[in-house]
C-alpha cells in the first residue's frame, strides 16, 4: 500500500472528525466585518506583514537587526520549501472543497490543505521574535494568532493543517535561532 493512500486514508478519517468545527467556525464568515477581518489578515499574512517586518527590523534592532532580518529570510524560504514539499507529498484536500457546506472565504494561494503555510510561517517568525526581540514578539502576537485562526475560519484549513503548522514552524523558528544565531538570543 502506497504511502499517498494511507495519508489519503488517515486525512478521510480526521476530516470527518473536524468537520463540524471547521463548519461552526465558518459561518461565522456570513458577518461582513468578520470576513473583512479574517479576508484582510490572510492578504498580509500572504508575506506582506512579514516582508514589511523584516525589513524594519534593522531599524527597530539597530544592533543585531541586520542579521536577525536576514536570518529570517532565509529561515522563511526554508518554511516555504517546506510546506511546499509536504503538501505535494501529503495531498489533503481543502475543507471547502471536500465539504460543500463550507465556503471558501478567500481564493487559496495553492491547492492542498496540509499543513498550513500561513501558520508555520507566523509562528515561525513569532518564535524567532521571542527569542530575540520578545517586546517586538509582545506586538507580534496578536496578527500571528489571527492568522492561524483566518486559515479555519475563511474554510482553507482544517484545525489539524494549523496545528501541524505551528508546531513545524515553531520548530523551525527556535532551531534556527539556536543552531544559526546564538549571539541574536536576548535573555528575555
Amino acid at each position: 500500500m502506497s504511502s499517498i493512500s494511507k495519508a489519503s486514508r488517515l486525512f478521510d478519517r480526521i476530516d470527518q472528525r473536524e468537520y463540524l468545527f471547521c463548519q461552526a467556525l465558518n459561518r461565522t464568515v456570513r458577518f461582513r466585518p468578520v470576513l473583512a477581518y479574517f479576508r484582510t489578515v490572510s492578504r498580509l499574512g500572504d508575506g506582506w506583514f512579514w516582508y514589511v517586518l523584516i525589513l524594519s527590523i534593522p531599524v527597530l534592532a539597530p544592533g543585531n537587526g541586520a542579521a536577525l532580518a536576514l536570518l529570517m529570510a532565509l529561515t522563511g524560504l526554508t518554511c516555504t520549501l517546506t510546506y511546499k514539499g509536504l503538501k505535494r507529498w501529503l495531498i489533503r484536500e481543502r475543507p471547502f472543497i471536500s465539504f460543500p457546506a463550507i465556503n471558501c472565504g478567500t481564493p487559496p494561494l495553492d491547492r492542498y490543505s496540509f499543513p498550513s503555510g500561513h501558520t508555520l510561517h507566523a509562528v515561525c517568525f513569532q518564535v524567532m521574535l521571542a527569542r530575540t526581540l520578545p517586546a517586538l514578539a509582545w506586538w507580534v502576537l496578536p496578527f500571528t494568532l489571527s492568522v492561524a485562526a483566518s486559515r479555519v475560519v475563511l474554510g482553507l484549513h482544517y484545525p489539524s493543517d494549523v496545528v501541524a503548522g505551528a508546531l513545524i514552524g515553531g520548530s523551525l523558528g527556535l532551531l534556527s535561532v539556536r543552531m544559526l544565531a546564538p549571539a541574536l538570543t536576548v535573555a528575555a
